[in-house]
């Protein structure tokens, strides 16, 4: 039921359930990255999900993602810091992701990145949520 709600709120271009959620997370649109911001100023949990300008399976990571923070439960991301980081706009992340993306990496305590297992584009919301809290536990 949740999804359903989530998925609709997604799916309604002139809905303001998108821009303004329920968890007061803050989207931001910079020329480099979209970020997502808890209400929290410092979150233990960040994501890094690496893409580029007309990746259909970056697109689809990224509503999947936009859904996921919408979710509650035991397996909440809401205090998750998300940043969206264009390729094509840093010759290093290009060549080492150009042939892997989306790659959706966690930031660890001493700011070093490391890359999480690609999500298959099969699973469902609830199940991304649920394979991106596990990720974020050790």
């Amino acid at each position: 039921m949740a999804i359903a709600a989530a998925t609709m709120a997604l799916a309604r271009p002139t809905s303001t359930a998108f821009l303004t959620t329920t968890h007061r997370a803050n989207w931001v649109f910079t020329p480099f990255a979209l970020s997502h911001s808890s209400s929290s100023s410092k979150s233990s949990r960040a994501l890094i999900l690496y893409s580029k300008p007309g990746c259909c399976l970056c697109d689809g990571l990224k509503e999947k993602l936009q859904a996921a923070f919408l979710l509650s439960g035991p397996d909440s991301i809401h205090n998750v810091d998300l940043q969206i980081r264009d390729i094509t706009t840093n010759p290093e992340w290009e060549k080492a992701y150009q042939y892997e993306i989306p790659v959706l990496a966690r930031v660890l305590s001493d700011g070093t990145e490391e890359t999480l297992p690609r999500l298959s584009p099969r699973l469902g919301v609830e199940m991304v949520q649920k394979k991106i809290a596990a990720a974020l536990k050790h």
